[in-house]
């Protein structure tokens, strides 16, 4: 059976012209929809409106004709039914702040960021729900789950999940977004989605690292399969849901970033276990790899809610008190033994 797909286009505005969202925008201009990417830098905007291309940060790929870019707010939010929030999470605020004043009241709001903000312990949505005024609270959402920018953009079958606390909205949201190869499920938990997008990034630069130390896949499995209970456990502390991490938006999510060069979280862990310094692997990236704060943000949360993370506090060691990879590896290796479930 051929997916349902919205019958309206919508006027869609994406806020973030990195990867994911052009990436986004091209999948939506792609589904009918009328789009206008927002891009903090003016070259990105003018590139996609010149040449069809985001040579910045998606270079080679060509993009939707119809689909416009603009750095000015107000033209990109101009009668938007359909707002998508792509910024990376430590200007989330910052961005969305400035953003607030052109949104139309009516709108539904998308959030794919991926991270935990520093000092207050939100997730992306609790930091909207904070800057935002309440009559946009009922019609938020987070979409999340194993999806590379690029494989999306490209039409690889995808399947993501989309959350909110209204499931009108989270509806509404998986019909703007399900064409092509993009398949959307629906969630009522929003904590957990919004969790299991977060938690990966430091769990995936673990797990570069594992790569980089030419462990093998033992380690890896490990990794991955603790690091879940990690993830489930801070979730669950948060009022998330078990069967939210078994699915897309962790398990999922987990899976593709803890086992591909292309995330560029493992990509970090990878040259952290060769031996590089994090340092200069920061100051070569373009794009922002957000497991390097949010291993800062994830353990303040994990600290306030009192869950033990002991693969986050290893990387953690590694990135932000120099100690090598080896030796937390043997730190963790060395922790006292108790039940796999507790």
């Amino acid at each position: 059976m051929s997916q349902t797909v919205n019958p309206k286009p919508l006027n869609a505005a994406v806020i973030g012209g990195g990867s994911w969202g052009t990436a986004l925008a091209h999948h939506l201009a792609g589904g009918g929809h009328r789009v206008r990417l927002w891009a903090f830098e003016p070259e990105v905007a003018e590139s996609i409106n010149q040449v069809h291309e985001n040579r910045l940060f998606m270079a080679g790929l060509a993009l939707h004709p119809e689909l416009r870019a603009t750095s000015d707010f107000a033209q990109a939010l101009e009668g938007a039914q359909l707002v998508v929030l792509v910024m990376p999470s430590h200007v989330f605020r910052g961005v969305l702040s400035r953003a607030a004043g052109y949104i139309p009241e009516s709108s539904l709001l998308v959030s794919c960021a991926k991270g935990i903000e520093q000092g207050s312990g939100y997730t992306m949505c609790e930091v909207a729900e904070d800057v935002l005024p309440k009559a946009f609270h009922r019609k938020l959402c987070c979409l999340s789950g194993p999806s590379f920018a690029r494989e999306a953009a490209l039409g690889a079958p995808t399947a993501v999940t989309v959350a909110s606390r209204d499931p009108q909205a989270a509806r509404a949201a998986q019909l703007a977004f399900s064409h092509g190869g993009l398949r959307v499920y629906t969630s009522p938990d929003l904590m957990g989605v919004e969790l299991g997008g977060a938690v990966k990034n430091p769990l995936a630069i673990a797990a570069g690292m594992v790569a980089g130390l030419k462990l093998g896949h033992n380690t890896l499995a490990a990794l991955i399969t603790r690091g879940l209970a990690e993830m489930t456990r801070l979730s669950q502390a948060r009022g998330g849901q078990l069967v939210t991490l078994s699915g897309l938006a962790g398990l999922g999510d987990l899976v593709l970033t803890c086992t591909s060069p292309q995330s560029r979280n493992y990509s970090v862990g990878l040259r952290l276990g060769q031996g590089e310094a994090i340092a200069d692997i920061t100051a070569s990236m373009k794009n922002v790899a957000e497991g390097v704060r949010n291993t800062l943000t994830v353990l303040e949360l994990a600290a306030r809610a009192e869950v033990e993370m002991p693969i986050i506090e290893a990387v953690h060691r590694v990135i932000y008190q120099g100690i090598s990879p080896n030796q937390a590896l043997r730190e963790l290796m060395a922790r006292e033994l108790k039940a796999e479930h507790y």
